[in-house]
Order: structure tokens, then sequence, then C-alpha cells
């Protein structure tokens, strides 16, 4: 597994993570009940989850080495270039904000580096909301496999904060209340789940990629796990997190990324 660091009510809240997903979502959301229900329509009801699937398009993967941080980087730049193409067609096709992401790699990132609470972990990425950029730190972690799709998703699912972020979604949850620690942790989970999820969504919808089969994809289901028992998580149960990036996969549309109105059965 390898632990990255990812920000959290745009980095004053923060955890470590190895992350993964698959799991029943049959039921609607509708259905079941909340312990700490969202009343806020930025997030159960944005225009987002109304926008359909993400647009088909072609994603082509440099090559990767073991331990090799310089082409570890160059993909990851590249992946990022996929990911500006197909949401910016997406949300400006929905009339939604867009605003292309930066991007920085740093050997070391300091501490307090934004603002955000940055540890000792060899790797590790942040998004900076202050100045939209995606913070990453390619340690060995990363690249003694580099080739098992964890940066693709890596990338992917730390964009989804951006899209967070322009939507308006990030904003509403810094306003949202929490009337105690097991609400807020609650809504930390919402917040990491669903950028998760778009990562999967993502990957859907630039799959199958050339030189990829089904058999990378269920490898990689393998990878992501969750921090601890779940209601008292920054992130979930490993199979809540293998859920909701399996669910993005499955329909490729952001749509299904929904974590607010969820039960909380569904998020911790």
């Amino acid at each position: 597994m390898r632990p990255f660091m990812i920000t959290v009510l745009a980095g004053v809240l923060a955890a470590p993570l190895t992350g993964q997903l698959t799991g029943p979502w049959a039921a609607t959301a509708a259905a079941e009940t909340a312990s700490h229900p969202v009343d806020r329509s930025e997030l159960t009801a944005n225009a987002l989850y109304e926008a359909g699937p993400l647009p088909r398009t072609k994603c082509t993967e440099p090559p990767v080495r073991r331990d090799d941080r310089k082409l570890a980087r160059a993909y990851v730049n590249a992946v990022v270039a996929c990911l500006e193409r197909s949401w910016k067609r997406h949300l400006t096709g929905a009339g939604l904000p867009y605003e292309p992401v930066r991007v920085r790699h740093m050997s070391r990132i300091p501490k307090n580096h934004c603002d955000l609470p940055v540890d000792g972990a060899g790797s590790q990425a942040w998004y900076c909301e202050k100045s939209r950029t995606l913070i990453f730190q390619i340690g060995e972690e990363w690249t003694d496999n580099p080739s098992d799709l964890w940066l693709f998703h890596t990338a992917a699912s730390m964009y989804g904060y951006h899209v967070q972020d322009l939507t308006g979604i990030s904003a509403a949850l810094g306003e949202l209340p929490a009337g105690s620690k097991a609400e807020s942790r609650e809504q930390s989970r919402r917040y990491f789940l669903q950028s998760a999820c778009l990562g999967g969504a993502f990957m859907k919808s630039v799959w199958p990629m050339k030189g990829r089969s089904a058999k990378d994809w269920h490898y990689f289901r393998t990878l992501p796990v969750g921090d601890g028992d779940g209601r008292n998580s920054w992130y979930g149960r490993t199979a809540t997190v293998r859920s909701w990036v399996g669910r993005g996969f499955a329909t490729g549309d952001p749509g299904s990324c929904n974590t607010w109105a969820a039960a909380s059965a569904r998020v911790y």
C-alpha cells in the first residue's frame, strides 16, 4: 500500500490515506437515512450531478520505470493534461465554471506550505485551494511499482478536489456547520469519497486504455484502503472507499458521486 496525503476542508483538516473501491450501491440514497443530514443544495443538488457522464476521450500513458521519479512526474503531468481536456469540455459544456489547475512537483514539501499540515510521509499529494495547484511529492512508495494504475487514479482523484472547488462544493463544505466531532468526520468522509469517486468516473471515461486490460483494473481495486473503522475516520473503511471508486468507474458519471445525499451507512 502507498500512503499519501490529501487536503480536507481546503487543507484545514488532513490525514494520511491509502485507498480503493467496490461494493453495494443498489439502494437509492433517498430511501435511506443520514445520521447527520446535509441541508445544503450546493452539496446535495449541485449542477455537476445533472451534467451527465464525462465525455469519452483517449488518454495515452507515457512510459514509467521503477524508482524513476523523473518519469513518474512526467506521467502525472500527462494524466493531468488528459484530465484538463476532459473536464474542461464537460464543465464548459454544462455551463459550469472551469479554470485550469496548476501542477507543482516537489522533492520535499515544506511544513505548512499553503497552510497545509504536511507531515513526513515520503509520498504525498495535496490540493492548494488558494492557488488552485496540485502539489505532488513522489517518493519511493509511489515508484516501486508505477505501472499499476495507482499514480493514474491518484492524479484523477486529486483533480476531483479541483472540480469540487470549481463547482462550489468546497466553499459550501467550508460553511457547513458541524455540531460534533462525529458530524465533522462524516463531512470529511463525504468530501474525500466524492473526490475518489470522481477519479473513478474519469478512469471510466478513458477506458479501455492502450496496453491495459480488465486485469489491470481488478488489480488496482485491491490497492486502496481506508483509515479505520469508519465512523471516527477521515476517509472511511476500506470497503467504503472501494465502493465509491467502483461506483464512479461503473458509470463514468459524476452524478453517481453525490456522497452528500447518501445515507450515513454508505460513507463510513
